[in-house]
């Protein structure tokens, strides 16, 4: 299996000589596109519908519980990024920790299979499904990670979203209450003058 994981790897990854664009998109891809799930995640909770705050909750728990899964599997088990075993190309720095799973995807995965599990958010959830893999593709393009890690995200990912999704009623809407009292307590002038929602 980690024969076929370099191998897949050793595809992917960037040549000795890259094309620069191909390069800027990677990095682009691999470090700056995550911002999209909290700005979007912010802007859905303060002006969205009671519904979408709910969805959007969920695919926050989601995405926490994905990464509190990946820190547990990197306690027991550390896998070695590819620049850790001279494999390949190293286009981006980074701290040589535990490449299984991969965090960023995990993350964008979450939120995306969240969105993907409720009708209403379904286009979104597609977006954001390709967007993970694109920054999937980047990330081993840019050699700070391996083929299986991405899969395994997928995998952690995915259960988290349906797991979450799929007992809302006992994971997600006691906190929902909780932190929408919170919210119009602490926003309440912002709310009275209807640059947010109540």
């Amino acid at each position: 299996m980690e024969e076929l994981n370099q191998a897949l790897f050793l595809l992917i990854n960037a040549s000795i000589h890259p094309n620069s664009l191909t390069v800027f998109a990677a990095k682009v891809l691999a470090n700056d596109t995550i911002w999209i799930i909290p700005l979007g995640i912010s802007a859905y909770w303060l002006y969205g519908a009671e519904r979408t705050r709910i969805v959007v909750l969920a695919s926050c728990m989601s995405g926490v519980s994905g990464l509190l899964i990946n820190q547990i599997i990197a306690l027991m088990w550390t896998h070695p990024r590819p620049f850790m075993i001279g494999l390949g190309q190293t286009l981006i720095p980074h701290a040589a920790d535990s490449s299984f799973p991969s965090d960023h995807l995990t993350l964008v995965w979450a939120v995306g299979v969240t969105f993907l599990l409720h009708r209403d958010f379904r286009f979104v959830g597609s977006i954001l499904s390709l967007l993970g893999i694109a920054i999937a593709w980047a990330r081993i393009y840019l050699g700070v990670h391996f083929p299986m890690d991405m899969l395994g995200s997928v995998f952690v990912a995915t259960v988290t979203s349906c797991l979450i999704s799929w007992r809302e009623d006992l994971f997600v809407l006691p906190l929902f209450y909780l932190i929408s009292r919170l919210h119009r307590s602490l926003l309440s002038p912002f709310i009275q003058r209807g640059w947010v929602k109540k």
